[in-house]
């Protein structure tokens, strides 16, 4: 999938016909290193609109593809739409000859077309996604337990009118809609679920559990109604006639602490269950802090979600700031050249936002890639120019921006789309 081309032959780019969509999951999935047959991709077909599909061709051959979900993503500010670019795959003999530039240009200038400041997208390689702007915008956690020395403190926050109940996905599916409408309110980085993003997380194939049991979900509720819901999948094993099974969970979200204390306190006390997996939590996931002892939390950290600035005197200007600002961006910006040049911010912290073209000397000289990583709050421009990556010509311009950029929960998108 990777492509450093800037030269070469010129590849026709545009979206594909409906009878194309298996040929395009082929190219995808074989870029990916998927095993799923292309036939097989059919139910993927309702969360996608030809209209936002590109595919790259050599002759008659299709040998790149992507598309756009248009989303309505919770963004610093409140939701917007947003482009989540996926399915990025350029067929392997066609590597390194300009084929991604093609369609990742191509995409910019569509997705700038129909509206959208913003674009993002799961980075399967970071040194790929960087050169077309976007940059790495959250970090997440991925967590592993062991339940015989795993507990949660005395003191967790109790709520005595919740309870548990447990059943398959599709017994539950109207009370995690409802507890992940309001979650999705309010967390920057997650995005609403239709009904087919829906349709798609409740799949639960027995071909595709790697020999673990159906998924359960189990939602702690009151008279109030559900006030969160955990999925996960076990699968049983002894060792040496002792208990050895293994859980895997695949979401938590909760709206209230006495119900995330709740959730985890099932989770980690399942009979015959040694080790809890979770393959994805917000970096200020509460988990440690309720934990007796945090250091038995092993945790790896990664940065799965990037940003692209797409329109960027738009995004800057749609964005919420946490502290006044006034400053002058010298920006970068090789594929979106309407963003080239020098930009002025001005925010009152207070909702006046503007965000106009200058000619006054830069305070901040930065890529669009480093904005893109510090537009959700999480990255701090100071990092960029600490490794001398970004040039800071005026004192603390860096620091006066990461301040205003601040948001009051870390971002986190759940759903690799």
């Amino acid at each position: 999938m990777d492509d450093n081309a800037v030269s070469g032959p010129r590849w026709p780019v545009r979206p594909i016909e409906s009878d194309e969509f298996t040929a395009f999951a082929r190219v995808c999935g074989t870029a990916l290193l998927s095993a799923r047959a292309p036939e097989d991709e059919e139910f993927r077909r309702p969360l996608t609109r030809l209209d936002r599909t590109l595919a790259a061709f050599d002759g008659d051959r299709m040998v790149g593809t992507t598309v756009v979900h248009p989303f309505t993503m919770t963004l610093p500010g409140g939701p917007r739409p947003v482009a989540g670019v996926s399915a990025v795959g350029v067929w392997p003999t066609h590597r390194r000859r300009g084929v991604l530039s093609a369609l990742m240009r191509r995409q910019l200038a569509d997705v700038h077309e129909a509206g959208e400041s913003v674009a993002a997208l799961f980075a399967t390689e970071g040194a790929i996604y960087g050169r077309f702007g976007y940059g790495p915008a959250s970090r997440t956690i991925r967590a592993r337990m062991l339940t015989r020395e795993t507990a949660l403190r005395p003191d967790v926050p109790r709520d005595a009118s919740l309870s548990l109940s447990l059943g398959l996905l599709a017994d539950m599916r109207k009370e995690m809609e409802q507890v992940h409408e309001t979650v999705a309110a309010r967390r920057v980085g997650e995005f609403q679920r239709d009904g087919a993003w829906w349709d798609l997380l409740l799949r639960d194939e027995p071909d595709e559990r790697g020999g673990y049991a159906a998924k359960l979900c189990v939602v702690a509720a009151n008279a109030s109604g559900p006030q969160g819901y955990a999925v996960y999948r076990t699968k049983g094993g002894w060792d040496d006639e002792v208990p050895d099974g293994r859980m895997e969970v695949a979401q938590v979200f909760s709206t209230t602490p006495a119900a995330e204390a709740l959730l985890w306190e099932h989770l980690l006390g399942r009979d015959l269950v040694s080790e809890v997996s979770v393959d994805m939590l917000p970096d200020d996931t509460p988990l440690p802090h309720l934990l007796a002892d945090r250091g038995r939390l092993r945790a790896a950290v990664g940065e799965p979600l990037w940003i692209r600035l797409v329109d960027l005197p738009r995004a800057l200007e749609e964005r919420s700031y946490a502290a006044p600002v006034d400053t002058v961006l010298e920006v970068a910006d090789r594929d979106c050249p309407w963003n080239a040049g020098r930009w002025r911010l001005r925010a009152d912290g207070a909702g006046s936002v503007q965000c106009v073209r200058t000619e006054a000397e830069p305070d901040l000289v930065v890529d669009v890639s480093q904005l893109g990583a510090a537009y959700l709050g999480s990255t701090r421009l100071g990092s960029y120019t600490a490794a001398g990556m970004a040039t800071e010509t005026a004192p603390r311009a860096a620091a006066e921006l990461d301040l205003a950029l601040t948001i009051d929960h870390e971002p986190f998108c759940s759903v690799v789309f």
